[in-house]
């Protein structure tokens, strides 16, 4: 074979002309080749339309069930975070949408997770309340949280509270500028102490000044084990007679 030969024998002139006629056909009428079917679209000047993926009725689609969408490492946790950080319930199209899983598999997994923390005995459960989910205490260990609440209200208050409280014991209903009068410096701080406690109420307003006048609550006879304000001891070996104290009120 010389330099010259080719590797292969020449087409005859009729054989060129059959191949390139199949092509022009192929290309017109875009069977059985991908490179037909786009330019047949770009002729047309359209595209074809992308597959997407199904939504789901709360918006979410499959495509957003993966880790990254999710933000946490599973389902479960992220719904339990969710719902450990809400003041109220949720319900399950909103942490659908959080999670972006679909509705029918974030309703499955809150039912489970109920399910396992009853199963566990742990001492909180998990609702389904108001149209939605939240955890609350369970109900077994509602004394041991009510030791706590009621514990937690004992702290020792403080001579100024102690003196505050008593000038409204045995002077209710009274206001707070009677109380900073009777003893000599504000009150203010004292009273919301008081108040937030417990141990003192809002008793309507002062018909003079519209001040708002205090007394005490329930709360304070139990503290002090009585029955009433009848069995408060007498103070009147300790302090001066009552129209004085008034006087001395009036002048300040």
């Amino acid at each position: 074979m010389s330099d010259n030969d080719p590797a292969t024998p020449p087409e005859t002139a009729s054989d060129a002309l059959e191949a390139s006629e199949a092509v022009q056909e192929a290309a017109a009428s875009g069977q059985d080749s991908p490179a037909g079917e786009g330019a047949a679209d770009a002729e047309n000047g359209s595209e074809r339309p992308l597959v997407t993926a199904q939504a789901e009725p709360d918006g979410t689609v499959e495509d957003d069930a993966d880790d990254e969408g999710l933000g946490a490492p599973t389902l479960d946790s992220a719904l339990e975070a969710l719902l450990l950080v809400t003041d109220e319930p949720l319900d399950v199209p909103t942490l659908a949408s959080v999670v972006r899983r679909p509705t029918g598999e974030v309703e499955a997994s809150l039912r489970a997770l109920a399910a396992g923390y009853d199963e566990q005995g742990r001492g909180f459960e998990l609702r389904e309340v108001a149209g939605g989910w939240r955890y609350y205490t369970r109900a077994d260990c509602s004394a041991v949280v009510e030791r706590y609440v009621r514990d937690g209200q004992t702290a020792r208050l403080t001579q100024a509270a102690l003196e505050t409280l008593a000038v409204i014991a045995y002077r209710q209903p009274v206001s707070r500028a009677r109380v900073s009068a009777v003893r000599g410096v504000n009150v203010d701080g004292v009273i919301r102490t008081l108040h937030s406690r417990g141990l003192i109420a809002e008793a309507g307003h002062d018909p003079t000044s519209q001040a708002i006048l205090y007394r005490t609550t329930e709360l304070f006879l139990e503290r002090l084990g009585i029955a009433s304000l009848e069995d408060l001891p007498p103070l009147a070996d300790y302090l001066p007679d009552i129209e004085l104290l008034d006087a001395l009120a009036d002048e300040m």
